[in-house]
């Protein structure tokens, strides 16, 4: 699970951000909301708002880009565009199997090299206190190293840079260096990113080809999302209901109009009333997302993964994202963990649903981008447990909350219209 993400000089963030899913746990309420284990406390579901353009995509870029890094794949890494540094900085940290770990590196855009890396186990007792006992780091620039493999030592300033360091040296022969790629690869593996406006069906897909239990329950989900749909299937070729190769019968989204490329998305079939239908043709562009979704949804709690959703309330009604949270935050859920942009205030709920501290905001100004808690917001500052949050975001008392001027373009227009 991810307890904290670190951003600096990367996209649209210059200045250093963190995102924390740590819990605070002087809160008492909602606690099947939080993640127990060898005394760290992680929220299992946190959401994130702010207006258009203010960096909450860039946010899942930048999980996005830790993720393709710690898997050594490749990945495009950008500097913030106003900023003169070519050098991004990045770091996570996360719990795998009971321990907390976390990863730092700085990765120079111009020169293609990992500059700087920080692999840390940080350990708590029953006080909270943390000890961090260091694994490695790599510092090229202040020419300093140091790994608990002592024989790696020397070698470090002689190894490439283009990867990490676990990457680049035969770990066979290094104990720690082994046991580190395991970790960070392992707790990447376990990340899923979709954006919701781009979602892919092919996981979905491959989950109803195999009947069995989690194909079950993804059918299941789909069905009670919709109140209408009796049955959801993957069906062999000759039982598909409507001949697609008619121009009359093929779908509408221009991207998907070749057979060879739909043929097995074709195969999935609604059946509403005891009517069979081609999901692809007659469902909705919400049912669609729905059964696109469910897979992800599914397989994250049943493997506790870590699933991670740009616009989770895109073309979705917010009974549904309310469901989709809930099912996250449940005590039932013992290790999955949901991270999501959103912009449906139904969702910024601290009296049914939330902790102050699962609510995150991202704002920008002339100054740069900001991202910060609710939790950030004190009693003093009039929010509470029991305060109308949804109401406070509304009138701008937490920010991140867009200002649109679009009254003036069509009074404009209007007088446009209006000149003789």
């Amino acid at each position: 699970m991810i307890i904290e993400i670190r951003v600096k000089n990367c996209f649209s963030f210059e200045d250093q951000i963190a995102l924390s899913m740590e819990a605070d746990m002087r809160n008492k309420k909602f606690a099947s909301n939080v993640h127990r284990e060898n005394h760290f406390n992680v929220l299992k579901a946190v959401g994130i708002y702010g207006p258009n353009n203010a960096g909450k995509t860039c946010l899942v870029k930048c999980l996005r880009a830790i993720r393709q890094i710690l898997l050594n794949k490749e990945t495009s890494l950008m500097p913030n565009i106003f900023s003169k540094n070519p050098v991004c900085e990045l770091g996570v940290t996360f719990l795998a199997n009971g321990k907390k770990y976390a990863y730092d590196f700085m990765y120079d855009s111009e020169k293609e090299e990992f500059i700087y890396e920080k692999f840390a186990d940080i350990s708590k007792d029953q006080y909270g206190n943390e000890k961090e006992l260091i694994w490695l780091l790599s510092d090229s620039r202040k020419e300093e190293y140091y790994c608990v493999d002592e024989e790696l030592i020397r070698m470090i300033p002689m190894v490439g840079k283009n990867s990490l360091l676990c990457y680049m040296v035969d770990a066979g022969r290094f104990q720690h260096i082994a046991e580190m790629r395991s970790i960070i690869s392992g707790f990447a593996e376990k990340i899923d990113l979709i954006n919701m406006n781009n979602i892919p069906m092919k996981k979905t897909i491959e989950l109803m080809k195999n009947k069995n239990r989690l194909q079950q329950k993804v059918v299941e989900f789909i069905k009670n999302a919709d109140l209408y749909l009796d049955n959801f299937e993957y069906v062999d070729a000759d039982k598909i209901p409507l001949d697609i190769h008619k121009k009359e019968e093929r779908p509408e989204e221009k991207a998907l109009d070749i057979p060879e490329q739909v043929m097995d998305q074709i195969r999935l079939v609604s059946t509403y009333k005891g009517v069979p239908v081609p999901s692809l043709l007659f469902d909705s562009t919400g049912t669609k997302k729905i059964a696109a979704l469910a897979s992800y949804i599914v397989e994250a709690l049943e493997q506790g993964r870590i699933l991670v959703v740009d616009e989770l309330d895109s073309s979705i009604h917010f009974k549904l994202t309310r469901a989709i949270v809930a099912m996250f935050n449940n005590e039932l859920n013992s290790s999955a963990q949901l991270i999501f942009t959103v912009h449906d205030i139904n969702l910024m709920d601290c009296r049914r649903m939330f902790r102050k501290e699962q609510i995150w905001f991202v704002h920008k100004d002339e100054e740069g981008v900001y991202v910060y808690s609710l939790a950030d917001f004190t009693a003093q500052q009039g929010i509470r447990d029991t305060t109308d949050i949804m109401e406070k975001y509304r009138k701008g008392a937490l920010g991140a909350l867009p200002d649109p001027e679009l009254i003036n373009s069509l009074l404009e227009f209007w007088r446009i219209e209006q000149s003789p």
